[in-house]
């Protein structure tokens, strides 16, 4: 598998940017081709220490990194990817990309 990390830093008004991100971007992200899984934090994100400047983080599951790239490239991913200056700040969102592992705990 493979994700992309949306870090959505902390907006001048959150519950307006909560507003549109789950009414509009979300359903747009959902049209994603090859996406597997969507992922939403919901309330605080903090640090071990405290605060953190991360106001809300989502992580999209694709079978590997290259459809995450197809999926940007497609005609639904440019709408989506267009549509972040609608409701975040240019420098708002840092968009991740990786591999992923799921592990688990031996018994």
């Amino acid at each position: 598998m493979a994700c992309l990390i949306a870090l959505h830093h902390t907006p001048d008004d959150p519950q307006q940017y909560d507003g549109y991100y789950f009414a509009t971007h979300v359903p747009l992200a959902l049209k994603l081709p090859g996406l597997r899984r969507f992922e939403v934090t919901r309330g605080p994100v903090v640090q071990l220490g405290g605060r953190s400047d991360v106001h809300l983080v989502a992580i999209l599951y694709f079978d590997d990194v290259a459809a995450i790239h197809a999926a940007i490239e497609s005609p639904e991913g440019k709408v989506a990817s267009a549509d972040i200056a609608n409701f975040a700040k240019p420098e708002g969102v840092e968009i991740l990309i990786s591999e992923s592992e799921q592990l688990t705990r031996s018994r």
